[in-house]
């Protein structure tokens, strides 16, 4: 066998060479390139929460980053009842009722009696909420644009493959959490910012 075959072989991982064989050309190995994928992902993961405090702030708002989460999932979901508000953000019912009852007390949520049932109260987001929310997600996406607009082509379509894999990684439940909630896929119906 060539040394050409071998390294396709290694490669592709037919006869010629196990895929484990696979790895860059300084020898690290598989686990080197998860790490290098995962410290990308967080640098990414906070470049775009400096994107959304910083909207909040050029809109002149004084909500934080959770309790602008919170508006957008209601603003996305239309009214929808506390428990789901909660499983859909991942956290407990009493801390989605206390974000619920502090963005109420700001004129940016309410409650209402659920018209099927009057024993629930479904959660919704005021004409002031989601006009918040709209506000917000304009000036990041413009933000975003820009950022994308500053890329080569290659790299944008390389961009995108990427994270539509990850976005589908996330609506998965991990094999470690066994029925994790579809939150990602319950958050992303449209650019809900999250």
């Amino acid at each position: 066998m060539t040394g050409e075959q071998a390294t396709a072989g290694s490669r592709t991982g037919d006869a010629a060479g196990p895929v484990d064989e696979i790895s860059p050309a300084d020898g690290t190995g598989p686990a080197d390139e998860t790490d290098e994928v995962t410290a990308a992902v967080m640098a990414a993961a906070r470049l775009l929460v400096g994107l959304s405090a910083r909207a909040l702030a050029e809109v002149g708002s004084a909500l934080t980053l959770p309790q602008l989460r919170t508006l957008v999932v209601l603003d996305s979901s239309g009214p929808v009842k506390l428990a789901a508000l909660a499983a859909t953000m991942e956290v407990n019912a009493s801390t989605a009722m206390r974000m619920v009852d502090r963005l109420e007390a700001g004129g940016l949520v309410d409650r209402k009696v659920n018209p099927d049932n009057r024993r629930e109260v479904v959660l919704r987001t005021t004409d002031d909420g989601a006009a918040l929310v709209g506000t917000v997600l304009e000036h990041r996406h413009r933000e975003v644009a820009a950022l994308v607009g500053r890329l080569p082509v290659d790299v944008r379509s390389g961009l995108v493959v990427g994270l539509r894999a990850l976005t589908l990684a996330a609506e998965s439940p991990a094999p470690d959490r066994p029925g994790a909630p579809d939150a990602a896929r319950d958050m992303l119906p449209g650019d809900t910012g999250f």
